[in-house]
């Protein structure tokens, strides 16, 4: 995965630090001349392939996926609004990573819903990308990654969501929270009752 660099600063109310989205100058390139959004499209990439194979669990779906994100991405990119270091509380929630991963999310939600109305055979257990380090935290340690991965399949939306933010695209509670549009504390829920429910999944050998 690639790694989060440091974003730039600058002074809040009451003279607090606030950090600024670290991709700030590659967005105002691009918003200046589309032409320079490979860079973005290059960086994020493998991280927004990587969210839809794990949702979809078939390469050529998450192409599609992926390759219409980054198409809607481009499009509003002009109308791209930083706000992040806005809310103290929340100061990564309006990141361009977080604003990308929304857009994702809202495309996974169409395919997820074209797949319903249109049920194709059953998902087959690929493992084409790198598996969440213990997805299923210190209950499934010793419990072998397709298990812990059909655990995590049979989880409600949401909470599947939250652990492949988590464990696969290691944002933090405060990405997961803007690309969810839940609270911080939603999210840490989320996570808890997520990893609960794939330990007992894994204990009852479902």
């Amino acid at each position: 995965m690639f790694g989060r660099g440091g974003g730039d600063a600058q002074p809040g109310r009451a003279g607090r630090v606030v950090a600024l989205d670290p991709d700030r100058a590659l967005v105002r390139g691009a918003q200046a001349d589309p032409a320079r959004f490979e860079a973005l499209y290059r960086k994020y990439l493998a991280q927004v392939y990587s969210f839809a194979f794990c949702e979809l669990r078939d390469h050529h779906e998450a192409e599609d996926v992926t390759e219409r994100t980054f198409l809607a991405a481009l499009d509003a990119l002009p109308r791209f609004r930083e706000e992040a270091g806005a809310d103290p509380a929340n100061p990564e929630a309006s990141t361009f990573r977080v604003w990308l991963f929304r857009i994702a999310r809202n495309a996974l939600a169409n395919e997820l819903r074209r797949r319903r109305r249109r049920p194709t055979a059953p998902l087959e257990a690929a493992f084409g990308v790198a598996a969440p380090v213990d997805v299923a935290a210190r209950a499934a340690a010793r419990v072998e990654a397709s298990a812990a991965w059909a655990a995590v399949d049979r989880l409600p939306d949401d909470r599947r969501r939250a652990v492949i933010l988590r464990f696969v695209e290691e944002m933090s509670t405060a990405e997961i929270a803007g690309v969810l549009g839940r609270s911080e504390g939603a999210v840490r829920v989320l996570l808890h009752r997520a990893l609960r429910a794939v330990a007992r999944d894994l204990e009852t050998g479902r």
